[in-house]
């Protein structure tokens, strides 16, 4: 007879144990383990997470079969969660939603068109008919990109006009940054406005190297592109934002802050550069990626439950 599931909240100590969960569904599901610890420890130590109230741990004796968290720190009426179980789990899977649906409506607090978003890769382990029977549907789709890279990749030369330079300085640079991802993204779907002050938490949390986040500027425009990278990860270096504004596309200014990406983690000694592009995004960014030589790695599905 099955051990009966037992259900408690995360805590810090909790880390390595979860973190070899979501390297278990890697695994299955993208075919390498991808989830690196301290992600799971800046998840876990995140301000606006109370772990006795917001995580949820699934075990079947002490085996951990599945985890959640849950948090709202992105605007009135939504709420995102982490979410991941076992396959072959379906009681466990439902009693997590259980938990995090429960909790996702305190968060909510009645606001009007609350809802409560997840994400799950789109060759998932999940029991496919779950998420659907509870009232889920699927809204966006995402696809995490990648490119080899080798010590052949040189820096591109810049578009006529362009200069680029690092926000390693003081902190106006940041500040900056901080705005020109504010104005670029601000179409993008999922996008959570914030101040200066809660978006340096947001990112800040792993740490982040400054010298890797550059913006570009031009004589007439001022600054017209960001480029905020990360290398904090195992498998790859991590393109995560790069962004032009409206009024500078057109000339080049994407195509170079990407191949500058390219070829300044392959100075890092970095085999693999990647990044996670919406596939309905507006500003043809899937196209931009294809040509210069990504590919689809596995894609990622956002699931909506409206509260």
């Amino acid at each position: 007879m099955a051990a009966m599931l037992t259900v408690r909240p995360a805590g810090p100590s909790d880390a390595e144990d979860i973190c070899g969960l979501l390297n278990a569904v890697d695994r299955i599901e993208i075919g390498r383990p991808e989830t690196d610890l301290a992600a799971v420890e800046a998840d876990l130590n995140h301000p606006d997470v109370e772990l006795g109230a917001d995580s949820f741990l699934v075990l079947q004796g002490r085996r951990l079969l599945g985890y959640a968290l849950v948090w709202a720190d992105s605007g009135p009426g939504r709420v995102d969660c982490h979410y991941r179980v076992l396959p072959g789990h379906r009681r466990a899977a439902a009693r997590l939603l259980d938990l995090v649906e429960s909790r996702a409506r305190q968060l909510a607090a009645g606001a009007p068109g609350a809802f409560l978003r997840l994400a799950l890769n789109s060759g998932r382990t999940l029991d496919p008919v779950l998420l659907p029977g509870r009232g889920y549907r699927t809204v966006r789709r995402h696809r995490v990109m990648t490119r080899a890279l080798g010590p052949s990749e040189t820096p591109p030369a810049p578009p006529a006009g362009l200069a680029l330079r690092p926000c390693d300085g003081d902190e106006s640079e940041r500040r900056r940054a901080h705005a020109l991802i504010e104005e670029t993204f601000a179409a993008h779907f999922g996008h959570v406005r914030r101040s200066y002050g809660s978006w340096l938490d947001h990112i800040d949390g792993r740490g982040l190297d400054w010298s890797l986040v550059w913006i570009a500027s031009l004589p007439a425009l001022g600054d017209a592109g960001v480029l905020l990278t990360r290398d904090d990860r195992t498998s790859m270096g991590w393109l995560s934002h790069l962004g032009v504004r409206e009024e500078a596309r057109g000339r080049g200014i994407g195509s170079f802050l990407l191949r500058h990406g390219f070829a300044a983690y392959a100075a890092r000694g970095r085999a693999t550069i990647g990044l996670n592009v919406d596939t309905a995004n507006a500003t043809g960014a899937l196209a931009l990626y294809e040509a210069h030589g990504m590919t689809a790695h596995y894609a990622v599905d956002t699931w909506e439950l409206m509260l």
